[in-house]
């Protein structure tokens, strides 16, 4: 398998992930806390909205990166 067949196959099964968690996104309990995770910067005020995730980006980011070095390691 050359490297264009083995990154199709690893980016058909992202998003063939992702499609899933879409799908069943009101089920999955853990999905509807990010975004709202302690440390996540909220500031609201009269005309004013500004939002960002900080824990939830470190957290998807661990996520990804164990994601992406097992995905290496197994497609060697």
């Amino acid at each position: 398998m050359n490297l264009l067949g083995k990154s199709i196959l690893i980016g058909g099964i992202i998003m063939i992930f992702i499609g899933i968690l879409l799908i069943y996104k009101d089920h999955l309990p853990f999905i509807k806390y990010l975004g709202n995770l302690p440390g996540d910067v909220k500031i609201e005020k009269e005309n004013f909205k500004f939002y960002f995730p900080v824990i939830t980006s470190v957290l998807l980011s661990l996520i990804l990166t164990l994601f992406f070095n097992l995905a290496r390691k197994l497609f060697k």
